[in-house]
């Protein structure tokens, strides 16, 4: 039988694959169905996912896969601005192991963009992030970054087109050979811009929605001839 930390982790991992959308119901007794598990087991492991801020309860309605908003998106990257820069200034010259197994990942990132599949290159391209703290070797950092990952996933099938999904790969290029050449702080620098540049396209993402009352004024004004 699965544990609730189990069924928590097969919860974020369908989050990380986007087979689980923003706003998305979670019923109690379709998951005990699924898992084999009972209901309170299931209420128990959402209970640790309402913890970490991947889903909600909603009165008289139920489960759901949380819907940032747009400031909890912004904070998101900001949190990532702060740990990961962090994690590889302390990352001194890593062994070449660590480095071919990075250079692999982007790779796989490039495959995935060819094949046009979104839900492949959003989890490759986020990944990557859990994949480094992995290689550095830091448990607490690697969980953290499975966390911040998964709230990524749902920041950018909100907010964000996968139009520049290369450009995120080349990023990951770059870290990865500024770290092969022991020069943490370009990829330290490498990194920040590469966060700062997702969290830019969080701005321009929402100046393409535009102001739901202009787009509502727009779609019903009365129109000429």
């Amino acid at each position: 039988m699965l544990s609730k930390s189990r069924i928590a982790q097969r919860v974020v991992e369908s989050i990380l694959n986007r087979q689980l959308r923003p706003g998305e119901r979670l019923g109690e007794q379709e998951l005990a169905d699924l898992f084999e598990v009972s209901r309170t087991l299931v209420r128990e492991a959402l209970m640790q996912l309402q913890a970490r801020g991947f889903v909600e309860v909603r009165p008289r309605s139920g489960w759901y896969v949380v819907e940032p908003s747009f400031e909890e998106a912004r904070e998101t990257y900001a949190a990532r601005r702060v740990i990961e820069p962090g994690m590889l200034r302390d990352a001194g010259k890593p062994l070449q192991a660590v480095i071919r197994k990075l250079r692999q990942h982007v790779a796989d990132e490039r495959k995935a963009i060819a094949t046009a599949d979104a839900g492949e290159r959003s989890v490759m391209l986020a990944d990557f992030h859990v994949c480094l703290a992995e290689c550095l070797g830091n448990r607490f950092l690697t969980s953290a970054m499975v966390d911040l990952s998964a709230r990524t996933t749902l920041v950018s099938a909100l907010y964000q087109s996968t139009a520049a999904a290369q450009e995120s790969n080349d990023d990951h290029a770059q870290i990865v050979a500024a770290l092969a050449k022991g020069d943490t702080g370009r990829a330290e620098e490498l990194m920040r811009a590469h966060i700062d540049t997702l969290a830019a396209r969080l701005d321009a993402s929402l100046a393409r929605r535009g102001n739901p009352k202009d787009r509502l004024r727009a779609a019903l004004a009365p129109r000429e001839g």
